[in-house]
């Protein structure tokens, strides 16, 4: 009767665990390279998405991989010289909502002018 909500257990253990791939290494060193005053936001793995590795610049603007594990992330971060804290402890910077809403305002203008349509 309740086989429904049964969760199956993962075959292989942590080991099945997506692993980075290289372009989402690339990525994320893209992203620290090109920006200014990055810092990086460890969010924890939950039972919807894994482990990710949230980059945050000086004015805002935000990049999101997964990576295997916490002690990856802070490890990558470290190799790039940049700051890493765990997000569930210390939250997410306000600069990166504010870059978010100017963002979606801003798309909201463009998509929102007359005589233009969206695809």
């Amino acid at each position: 009767m309740l086989r429904w909500f049964r969760r199956r257990p993962r075959a292989g253990g942590s080991e099945a665990r997506r692993q980075p791939s290289s372009e989402d290494l690339r990525h994320l060193e893209h992203f620290v390279q090109s920006r200014r005053g990055v810092e990086g936001f460890v969010e924890p793995r939950t039972t919807v998405t894994e482990t990710t590795l949230l980059l945050v610049a000086s004015d805002g603007e935000w990049t999101r991989r997964r990576v295997p594990s916490a002690s990856f992330a802070h490890d990558f971060a470290n190799k790039l010289g940049i700051p890493s804290y765990d997000a569930q402890v210390v939250g997410y910077p306000q600069r990166m909502r504010e870059w978010s809403r100017r963002r979606a305002a801003a798309e909201k203008d463009i998509l929102g002018k007359p005589g233009e349509t969206s695809a």
